[in-house]
């Protein structure tokens, strides 16, 4: 599995916007050109294809693949916007223990054959289906907003991926974590009731990619199965787009981090 870069998109607590995350970044590198599959390791729940508009088209899903009753190729939904972008759902009638070591080794060695990124969208916690999304992963971005409870849960996070990773066991480079700060208000920050983006950077250590502002535009996305980074006109789309390109290895100024004063709120 050398060919595809596999990211997992994952935080300790639930109701961060993991999904939200790992539907924009899908989106981000398909349309840069990048053969981008995204998987969703939510066994049991399933919310990926609602955010990806594709849940009516969900025939045969992860599990099924898994289990050989199904191949990849059948299983995989072409997004209807984005002609590099595939995504694999999960299963909602199985169980999380469905989700095997070496069936889930042989999917992601398949789909590396033919792709530049896979993105494995992992369920809250540190139970077998986010294990299973973390285990392979060759980067991370770690979702947290910006409150203790989450930020807590994702230090846990930190010492899952650095210890019980496939690179920790083989004693390999280890995952390159990437910090992402979403739900992020400056103005509850200044006001004390949030985290600021130095106390999270303080507790957490690793490098920030970028914070996603607290917007009514994500909700609005995701109800419409729309990724939010399709939506430029928001300011939670543009933040997804800046780390699109932090992530190819630009360097791109953190927007939305401030106060706005009264002239911007009036004048945008």
């Amino acid at each position: 599995m050398t060919l595809a870069q596999i990211i997992v998109v994952t935080s300790g607590k639930g109701g961060v916007g993991k999904t939200t995350t790992s539907a924009a970044v899908a989106m981000g590198l398909a349309l840069q050109g990048k053969k981008t599959a995204v998987i969703d390791f939510d066994i049991g729940l399933r919310n990926l294809d609602i955010i990806m508009d594709c849940e009516r088209r969900v025939v045969y899903d992860f599990v099924n693949v898994i289990q050989g009753e199904a191949t990849l190729n059948q299983a995989l939904i072409k997004d209807k916007r984005c002609e590099n972008l595939f995504i694999l759902a999960a299963s909602q009638t199985k169980d999380k223990t469905a989700l095997t070591e070496e069936g889930v080794e042989a999917v992601l060695a398949e789909l590396a054959e033919t792709f530049d990124y896979i993105v494995c969208d992992s369920p809250a916690g540190i139970e077998l289906g986010a294990h299973m999304a973390m285990y392979f992963a060759d980067i991370a971005l770690v979702v947290t907003n910006p409150e203790v409870s989450s930020v807590r849960d994702s230090d846990r996070i930190l010492g899952v991926l650095q210890s019980q990773s496939r690179r920790a066991k083989l004693g390999l480079d280890p995952i390159k974590e990437h910090l992402l700060i979403t739900r992020y208000d400056p103005t509850r920050v200044g006001k004390g009731e949030m985290l600021s983006i130095e106390d999270v950077m303080d507790i957490l250590g690793i490098p920030l990619i970028g914070v996603i502002p607290e917007s009514e535009s994500v909700l609005k996305a995701s109800n419409s199965g729309q990724p939010v980074i399709l939506d430029q006109k928001s300011d939670a789309g543009q933040a997804y787009a800046d780390v699109i390109e932090r992530f190819q290895g630009k360097d791109v100024a953190m927007r939305f981090t401030e106060r706005k004063g009264f002239f911007q709120r009036v004048f945008g």
